[in-house]
């Protein structure tokens, strides 16, 4: 069985997610973690899995956008406790890396760190694990908030990094996911080779799309019987022990 530990259901089309939902069992997907973009985002997701029990929603807000207002973050947080009890986690949330690279004036970090500070102190709050989008530098902003609010589950999704920020990971017990790119990108496979395999899950990120093998193609959950291959041939394992570690590292941590 296979859980896809990172997806964004409600950017799918209707079609696209009926596909998706009919392969499941045929490809032995058990369950979706399907990631919020914002407060809208959280709405869908939640409707989405009280229709199908497959579907865990996470609640948050996407941080390659721009920064909500204030009242906004309220009614998004005031939401998210209304619904705490059917969450699996916080997220998706972070910093907004590829936001500042791409931008062409001074970008200010500080509403984006001080709103992730908010959304870990909710995590913290309510012993919810959380899903963070921080690469590169940014994910050692994330380390030291993770530590300060003393937070243990956190899974750095799509995670690239140097090996300092990795290894630091690593000591803390986080969590990364891997994503099909795994096939053709040496720093991902690298990364893979360096870290514990009880910390690691699988994801699609869809409906982002993939390069190499998967050229032209919908991102979807089958896919990652892919990743699966690979990750074992990286690790020296076999692609059984590989599947039944990944599956059980993703339904512990998100306790499903």
């Amino acid at each position: 069985m296979m859980i896809d530990a990172h997806i964004h259901l409600d950017h799918y089309h209707p079609l696209q997610q009926k596909a998706i939902l009919d392969d499941l069992s045929k490809h032995q997907v058990d369950a979706l973690i399907s990631v919020s973009f914002n407060l809208e985002s959280c709405l869908k997701n939640h409707r989405y899995s009280l229709e199908d029990s497959r579907i865990k929603p996470a609640y948050g807000f996407h941080p390659e956008q721009d920064i909500p207002s204030d009242d906004e973050v309220t009614k998004l947080l005031d939401w998210m406790e209304g619904h705490v009890d059917e969450m699996v986690a916080v997220g998706e949330v972070g910093l907004p890396y590829y936001k500042r690279l791409e931008s062409d004036s001074p970008f200010d970090y500080g509403p984006y760190v001080q709103l992730l500070d908010q959304f870990m102190a909710f995590a913290a709050k309510w012993n919810k694990p959380i899903v963070l989008h921080a690469v590169y530098e940014d994910a050692l902003i994330a380390c030291d908030l993770l530590e300060k609010h003393d937070i243990k589950n956190a899974h750095f999704h799509w995670f690239k990094g140097d090996d300092s920020v990795t290894r630091r990971m690593m000591e803390k017990g986080y969590f990364i996911s891997i994503t099909p790119d795994v096939l053709y990108e040496k720093e991902i496979q690298q990364l893979v080779r360096l870290y514990p395999i009880t910390q690691i899950m699988i994801e699609t990120d869809g409906p982002w799309p993939f390069e190499g093998p998967f050229e032209g193609q919908m991102t979807a959950p089958k896919m990652m019987k892919h990743s699966i291959k690979k990750i074992a041939q990286l690790k020296d394992l076999t692609f059984e022990k590989t599947e039944r570690i990944l599956y059980e590292n993703t339904k512990g941590f998100y306790r499903i």
